[in-house]
């Protein structure tokens, strides 16, 4: 089975490369809804989180606007909120990928934002990284709710430079044009991968 890593930094469009993965039946594993899963009410990372940021802590579960406020302007903070959800995720991975060998998948995808920051890259066959130019980027990130200019600017100082991850990566989709071209770029990928 080969494993797949795909990357992008916060509004390259990321999620429809995903959902094209899908389209093509290959089983996508998606960190950033495990977090969201984690941090819902009755989440396993409730508890520990609400104990370090009591804040952030409501009836739903933990607010992520508030604990993204906090932790993208301390590092520190971050780095601790990482030390508990860090080895969740690599659990609900491992378990994916279990599934996915138990189910004879011949490939599968892992969708994390932080494979190359955080060494989750290491256990992908190929890495996949999608990029788009910073305006793009930029119109589109600031369009959520709840995102300032200031908090998009250090979500992009957390995270590693596109043109390093394009070094790193051994595909690249380039997603700044129109979805068509995106999707057209993932069933070539995907046909490489299913040529290996």
């Amino acid at each position: 089975m080969l494993i797949v890593g795909l990357t992008g930094s916060i509004g390259v469009g990321k999620t429809n490369v995903a959902k094209e993965f899908r389209a093509l039946h290959v089983p996508v594993f998606d960190a950033d809804r495990a977090v969201h899963k984690m941090l819902s009410l009755g989440g396993e990372a409730v508890k520990k989180v609400a104990e370090i940021f009591p804040v952030a802590h409501e009836k739903n579960g933990i607010n992520r606007k508030k604990l993204g406020d906090i932790v993208f302007k301390d590092k520190k903070k971050l780095q601790a909120l990482e030390k508990i959800l860090h080895p969740l995720v690599r659990r609900a991975e491992k378990k994916f990928l279990q599934k996915a060998q138990g189910q004879k998948k011949k490939l599968v995808v892992l969708d994390i934002p932080l494979l190359f920051e955080k060494g989750f890259f290491r256990i992908c066959d190929y890495t996949i990284v999608v990029v788009a130019p910073h305006f793009v980027q930029k119109h589109r990130v600031m369009r959520r709710r709840h995102m300032s200019h200031e908090k998009f600017l250090q979500i992009i100082a957390s995270q590693m430079p596109q043109a390093k991850k394009m070094r790193l990566a051994d595909f690249v989709i380039r997603a700044g044009l129109d979805k068509r071209s995106t999707n057209r770029q993932v069933r070539a990928i995907y046909s490489a991968l299913c040529a290996k």
